[in-house]
């Protein structure tokens, strides 16, 4: 589980990054509305999951399930748009993580 919330929480803090200051700077697609709301989700839950794994909540399954989901669809998009290879390889890792948590 350790291992899992630190993975989480680096997914929120590159996600984050990546959009205030990556995606902003570039435009662009990197704006879209539904990209970038992805990315605000995908950082949200990230952060969600690991709190609730910190507070040893028996919910936390049920969030890392969704936070797969939605890590799986945030690499997708940002491997798509393209110049995110460091979110692409933050949602992937977090996806697995917590697919594993899920389970």
């Amino acid at each position: 589980m350790t291992r899992c919330i630190e993975t989480c929480l680096g997914c929120y803090k590159t996600c984050l990054a990546t959009a205030m200051n990556h995606c902003l700077e570039t435009g662009g697609k990197h704006t879209e509305p539904a990209h970038f709301r992805l990315m605000m989700a995908c950082a949200e839950i990230c952060r969600t999951s690991a709190h609730f794994m910190l507070i040893n909540s028996p919910h936390h399954k049920h969030i890392c399930a969704e936070c797969a989901e939605i890590c799986a669809e945030c690499a997708r998009d940002c491997r798509r748009i393209g110049g995110m290879d460091e979110c692409v390889a933050a949602c992937e890792a977090c996806a697995e993580s917590c697919r594993k948590m899920a389970a």
